[in-house]
């Protein structure tokens, strides 16, 4: 039985919409609420990597959850599809996505997915496909996932850090090695599956503005790793999504992300995550909504609480971590309560500091 009835049906009437480019802009203001949660998941019940692994028992407690309260798991291409026409989501969506084709996708997330017929994503590191590592989904395995309607995308073909020069490498020699990369995986998964849509997940969620430009410029709409609800203002080059692992994977966790809405950014500054400063600012403006601005916090990855400084109160906001932030990947996480104060609107800025 194939994983949704009438998804043959529904991807016939969106396959204009699919087959098209993406462009790399920002959807339209709001229309109404709604919102999509995607969750990024990796491993399933393979314990050897807690850091990206989910265990079965946590997996199988999502999967309750989300049954049991009346979510709607939606196909990755129908969420993308609502956002290119700024529409705005039934309540309840979500999406399930997994990076790099792990094999205990197919061994022990898939025969619980298939029971429940419910539809999921797998973005393929191909590359590790292709040179058969054990870890790894094979071309045959896949294939039968396609045929019960499961859907794959591009997560390169050699899972590079794409925003890491080599060294002696000039910024037009890295651009087209990344280039080169991401196209790659595209023919790959095209001639081993069939023509797959032009979503791409960064490796590690890394991407700056470059880096992003060109997938834009490459027809792809993007998928990130930092916290967050898909809505009518989402970024269409950096879409997120909440991962999952054992350590944030607990079912309260869980529940309170499922619950998330869009943080409605009107615009972000600067918007490339890349910085050499120990203490990024970040300037936001914000649109209309229900949220509640006098409430809203931001939370600093190793520093917890920090200030929120109104430059126009309701509209624009400036955050700041209060420490030096080592090299490397952090974040800041801000959330503001909805109207009705029964969920959390939850955008996840990510900054990759760098050595000056």
């Amino acid at each position: 039985m194939r994983l949704i009835g009438l998804r043959c049906v529904m991807k016939a009437l969106m396959g204009l919409v699919l087959v098209g480019v993406f462009c790399g802009g920002v959807a339209p203001a709001y229309a109404g609420s709604g919102s999509a949660v995607i969750f990024m998941y990796h491993r399933f019940g393979d314990e050897r990597f807690p850091s990206t692994n989910i265990r079965m028992e946590q997996f199988k407690e999502h999967l309750a959850y989300l049954e049991e309260n009346g979510y709607r798991v939606a196909p990755l291409d129908e969420v993308v599809a609502t956002l290119k026409r700024g529409d705005t989501f039934a309540e309840k969506t979500v999406a399930l996505t997994m990076d790099d084709a792990y094999a205990s996708v197919y061994e022990n997330a898939w025969p619980l997915l298939k029971e429940k017929g419910w539809p999921f994503t797998v973005f393929v590191a191909t590359d590790g496909v292709d040179r058969r590592f054990s870890d790894y989904m094979t071309w045959d395995q896949m294939r039968e996932l396609k045929a019960e309607g499961v859907q794959f995308a591009n997560h390169s073909a050699s899972h590079p850090h794409m925003i890491d020069r080599a060294d002696g490498e000039t910024e037009a020699q890295w651009l087209a090695r990344i280039r080169a990369d991401v196209l790659k995986a595209q023919a790959r998964l095209d001639k081993e599956l069939g023509p797959c849509p032009k979503m791409l997940a960064y490796p590690y969620g890394e991407y700056n503005s470059k880096v992003a430009a060109l997938v834009a410029e490459l027809g792809f709409l993007a998928f990130g790793q930092h916290s967050g609800a898909a809505g009518p203002t989402t970024d269409f080059k950096a879409v997120p999504r909440f991962p999952m692992s054992e350590a944030y994977g607990t079912i309260r966790s869980f529940r309170t992300k499922a619950r998330t809405l869009a943080f409605p950014i009107v615009s972000m500054t600067p918007w490339d995550p890349e910085t050499t400063d120990r203490q990024p600012e970040l300037e936001v403006s914000v649109g209309e909504g229900d949220a509640i601005w006098n409430e809203l916090s931001c939370f600093v990855s190793g520093q917890g609480r920090v200030e929120v400084r109104w430059v126009v109160p309701g509209k624009t906001f400036k955050v700041r971590s209060e420490k030096p932030l080592p090299p490397g990947r952090h974040k800041y996480n801000l959330t503001v309560p909805a109207g009705d104060r029964r969920a959390y609107h939850w955008f996840s800025r990510q900054w990759i500091v760098r050595e000056e």
